[in-house]
């Protein structure tokens, strides 16, 4: 399965290092300037979109990315000159971020969770074909019959009798084509055509359900990248609390991005999901952790409690994207929030710079 990056630059010299870098990951490049980049973008789908910051006018560019429907799952990279307007480029819009001058041993490490990010949207975002009765029962009025036209583990397309209302909620259930497993769930439509044709965005899947239809996309989808390809390896844990914890890479994953972390020292091993709340480019990501369950919690103290017993044990840590975008939402009460400071560090982490966020870091080491 081929990738495609588009690269908006006025610069000869970044296209000739990011296209072997990307080649690496399997990601074809292709450049225009930006008083072509709006066109290119209407035109065709990018899974990427590589944004020049000294030329004028960048942000526009990924203000067009994240406004028009065009390349809806793209993501985005800045290349920036200076590193103190890092904040400025990511407030922006851009997931990631290379700073200039780059080589290509920089840029493939730099942009190593950018291909992995790439490849779990594709993969979450994969349609299956199908074809399946079932029945939409809109929230505000009578059922109706359609026929299901595809399925992905966020959401499905289908024909309905008649045209629906685009933002409207609805409810459904159908059974996959096993024959074995009954699929309730509800969502909102996205996209509505006057012959019928509707998409439909999920809404509060279970982790059950989530995980029953990715399985079964994964078993019927042809070509798409194994779950493996996806994982970062090569990350260093330097602060872990039950709330959160810091990790050094030179490829750390986008602000509100959902990641699956695996923990392992010894005999313990610790799955843990999470949000992305701060990112240093070419540096290491703070992340929040999702548990909200006194279980969940137990086994990340258990994890510290088996580190301090034993100075040298040292941990293995691997990074697995799961969302480009999360809202993870504010857990724990005031009160825990006191006793945690890396978490209410991680919180706050926009009024402060990166110089500053690593010094207070390094302060709660003591």
């Amino acid at each position: 399965m081929t990738f495609r990056a588009l690269l908006v630059s006025e610069s000869d010299e970044a296209a000739a290092v990011l296209d072997p870098a990307l080649s690496v990951y399997g990601i074809d490049l292709a450049g225009c300037g930006q008083d072509d980049a709006v066109r290119r973008l209407t035109e065709d789908k990018f899974d990427a979109v590589i944004v020049d910051f000294d030329d004028t006018n960048a942000a526009s560019v990924l203000q067009h990315v994240q406004q028009a429907n065009f390349s809806p799952h793209a993501v985005t990279v800045a290349l920036l000159a200076d590193q103190t307007k890092v904040r400025e480029v990511i407030g922006a819009g851009a997931h990631f971020v290379l700073y200039k001058p780059f080589s290509q041993q920089q840029a493939e490490a730099g942009l190593r969770a950018a291909a992995a990010l790439i490849k779990r949207e594709r993969r979450r975002c994969y349609r299956v074909p199908v074809q399946a009765p079932l029945q939409l029962q809109l929230e505000s009025g009578s059922p109706v019959e359609g026929i299901l036209l595809d399925l992905s583990e966020e959401g499905m397309d289908v024909l309905a009798a008649h045209a629906l209302t685009p933002a409207a909620g609805i409810s459904t259930r159908f059974m996959l084509p096993d024959g074995k497993t009954l699929v309730n769930v509800r969502g909102n439509v996205a996209w509505a055509n006057p012959n019928g044709e509707t998409g439909v965005c999920f809404v509060d899947v279970s982790e059950d359900l989530r995980s029953t239809l990715k399985n079964w996309v994964a078993a019927n989808a042809r070509g798409l990248p194994t779950p493996d390809s996806e994982a970062i390896p090569h990350c260093k844990l330097t602060d872990l609390s039950v709330g959160g914890c810091y990790v050094q890479t030179e490829s750390p994953f986008p602000e509100r991005s959902g990641i699956t972390l695996c923990l392992k020292a010894e005999d313990i091993e610790v799955d843990a999901e999470g949000m992305v709340q701060v990112m240093h480019p070419g540096c290491g990501m703070g992340i929040e952790f999702a548990a909200k369950t006194a279980e969940e919690k137990a086994q990340v103290a258990n994890f510290i409690s088996l580190l301090t017993a034993r100075p040298g044990a040292t941990p293995e840590l691997f990074a697995t994207p799961r969302a480009l975008t999360v809202n993870l939402g504010v857990t724990g009460t005031p009160d825990e929030e006191l006793e945690d400071p890396l978490l209410e560090l991680l919180r706050r982490h926009e009024s402060l710079s990166q110089e500053e966020f690593l010094h207070e870091l390094q302060s709660q080491r003591g």
